[in-house]
């Protein structure tokens, strides 16, 4: 995710290259030709404005349907954080209650407290990796044992076992009495709460938006740049400034091309690049709440680095 509110023109200018050479290159052309009497072609203005107007409402659409993809990422993990959150806090309040009572032993709750919630993060991190089709799996190691760590590297869809896992351990416990008969109701609508999170998820990274949108825009965007300056060259040489249709056309190629390019980058909030979704900051801050609710040493905070967050 980006932070930082300047950006760098030299990284902008290189992500829409290919658009300002070609602006560029059909501005000069245009121009010499006109200049020099080889080809006395000029378009009126309406036919780029007609042009104009049809690739705005292009990228609109598109930018608009990208950001909400975007925004509809980071609600899910948003809600993942609150719910990691509540989980927590039911399974310890849950557990220390069995303590309380002489259920259980105070050790024992230690043990399973942690595990679960250990596992939960875990899948918070696997469902990270997941998404970005990365097998760093070693980033979460530490907080499984290491019998079930070898048994997840095997599986195709990790962070659905892990919540298999927890679901049979909430059993478990309510027949060893560490959690009580009822408690499973308010615990495992929260894992089928992640389940469904998971799969937005899923559907958001396998989905994308349909290749006409994707495909159209850039023809009308080259189109319009190829027109453009024709369009113009006219009114400059009448006003004796003909050599204004090369930086006119760049600019103005220039912002449709930016906006365009905004709409490719949010359209996929899962790749790990600058604009996605930051999901590893977002791993971090769900680890350091609950190690801080379990009472144990947290991890440090993530922050930003060089206006980039991820």
């Amino acid at each position: 995710m980006i932070t930082k509110r300047n950006f760098d023109l030299r990284k902008v200018f290189w992500n829409i290259r290919f658009e300002t050479l070609t602006t560029l290159l059909v501005a000069i052309t245009v121009f010499v030709l006109h200049h020099f009497k080889i080809i006395d072609l000029t378009l009126p203005f309406s036919i780029a404005g007609i042009l104009g107007s049809a690739l705005a409402i292009f990228i609109a659409f598109r930018n608009q349907s990208s950001y909400a993809r975007w925004w509809e990422a980071r609600t899910i993990w948003g809600g993942i954080i609150n719910n990691s959150r509540i989980f927590a806090r039911q399974l310890i309040a849950n557990v220390d209650n069995a303590v309380t009572i002489g259920k259980v032993s105070q050790q024992d709750a230690g043990f399973y407290k942690k595990e679960m919630i250990d596992r939960q993060i875990a899948f918070a991190h696997s469902l990270r990796l997941h998404l970005r089709k990365q097998e760093s799996l070693q980033e979460f190691q530490h907080l499984l044992s290491e019998s079930e760590f070898n048994e997840l590297r095997q599986k195709q869809n990790r962070p659905n076992i892990l919540l298999n896992t927890q679901g049979i351990r909430i059993k478990e416990a309510m027949q060893k009495e560490m959690l009580g008969a009822f408690d499973n109701i308010s615990m495992e609508p929260n894992l089928a709460t992640f389940s469904n999170w998971q799969g937005a998820c899923e559907r958001i990274k396998n989905t994308p938006l349909p290749m006409n949108y994707q495909y159209f825009t850039k023809l009308f965007l080259y189109v319009f740049i190829f027109v453009l300056p024709i369009c113009l060259i006219g009114d400059f040489t009448k006003m004796n400034i003909g050599f204004m249709v090369i930086p006119v056309s760049f600019i103005i190629s220039f912002v449709f091309s930016v906006m365009n390019r905004v709409g490719e980058i949010n359209e996929n909030p899962f790749e790990n690049q600058m604009s996605d979704i930051p999901m590893t900051a977002l791993c971090n801050t769900i680890e350091r709440d609950l190690k801080e609710m379990l009472g144990e040493p947290m991890p440090e905070k993530m922050e930003a680095k060089n206006g980039y967050l991820f």
